[in-house]
């Protein structure tokens, strides 16, 4: 449901007005007063949020040296937390990537575009014997093969074919087989085309990326594109998104869902309420006052089978 961000601010004027005279049982509901800075598009989410919950609640967004919620929230940094939404993915990542037990004897291909040179470029330092493929648009068929190593088993082919044209070949380019695990990034719109063409090709080798990867995806059906890759995300987000029937994207939808724990976060603060183990909207996390808050991410392989169930 969509809000206007001027409809919203004058029940909610009216709503603050009311509060002056609460009874005894709203006197028990929690309470939450917010000051804060961010753009008018968060402003609606949080704005709506708070509408939905049974809280009294004073916001101010033009307090001077309050708190600043930066626009694209899921790369803030924000507030109780040690990382942002995307930087914990690629921390975790990294772990699960370039852990110390893999085979030795084998190479991680790092796929990525422009936008992602300076993630590619940090990892390329500290993992310099890994191969790394700066892919875009053009002609990306062809450079697929090429680090695949399946353009010198087409040559081959296409060699021992011209030596004999009556003799029919049958040919299965074969491809590299020094590579244990792929690793992308890249976007939606280059992802959804090259993914697929890389795992037609190394069926036995296992794919990793961020949710990135798929932020721009109106739908969850339209993840059978990163079939069997490994994705750092927790199955509660997936059930979050898949309970609504229609989304603009699935980037938007994971930014309620971070305001939504922001907001429960502040709540639980305000309010006194520390447990050990909090049920936030991506995932349980153990909330300790002072301490920031590390989410409790975990790796979901896409399958068709699921999102098909789910959708």
């Amino acid at each position: 449901m969509r809000f206007s961000l001027t409809s919203i601010l004058f029940p909610v004027m009216l709503f603050l007005a009311s509060c002056t005279t609460t009874s005894i049982q709203q006197k028990e509901q929690l309470v939450l007063n917010l000051d804060l800075q961010t753009s008018n598009k968060n402003k609606e989410m949080i704005i709506e949020y708070l509408l939905k919950e049974d809280l009294q609640f004073a916001v101010d967004f033009d307090k001077t040296d309050s708190y600043k919620l930066g626009n694209n929230i899921l790369k803030s940094d924000l507030k109780y937390f040690c990382n942002s939404f995307i930087e914990e993915q690629n921390i975790f990542l990294e772990s699960v990537v370039f852990n110390s037990s893999r085979d030795s004897n084998k190479k991680i291909l790092i796929v990525y575009s422009d936008e992602f040179k300076k993630i590619a470029q940090n990892l390329k330092n500290k993992y310099p014997l890994e191969l790394y493929f700066l892919i875009d648009e053009e002609n990306y068929k062809n450079k697929i093969d090429k680090i695949l190593g399946r353009d010198l088993s087409i040559e081959k082919h296409s060699n021992m074919s011209s030596i004999d044209r009556n003799i029919n070949i049958e040919h299965s380019p074969r491809i590299r087989n020094d590579i244990s695990k792929m690793y992308f990034l890249i976007n939606y719109d280059l992802g959804k085309t090259i993914v697929p063409i890389f795992r037609s090709s190394a069926l036995n080798i296992d794919f990793y990326s961020s949710t990135q990867i798929f932020h721009n995806a109106n739908n969850l059906k339209k993840l059978v594109d990163f079939e069997n890759t490994y994705i750092p995300l927790s199955k509660k987000i997936i059930d979050n998104i898949s309970n609504k029937k229609k989304i603009d994207s699935i980037e938007n939808e994971f930014e309620k869902l971070l305001i939504s724990d922001f907001l429960t976060i502040e709540k639980i603060y305000q309010n006194n309420l520390f447990k050990s183990n909090i049920m936030l909207e991506t995932g349980p996390t153990k909330i300790r006052k002072n301490q920031c808050i590390n989410r409790n991410l975990a790796i979901w392989k896409i399958s068709s089978n699921s999102i098909t169930n789910r959708s």
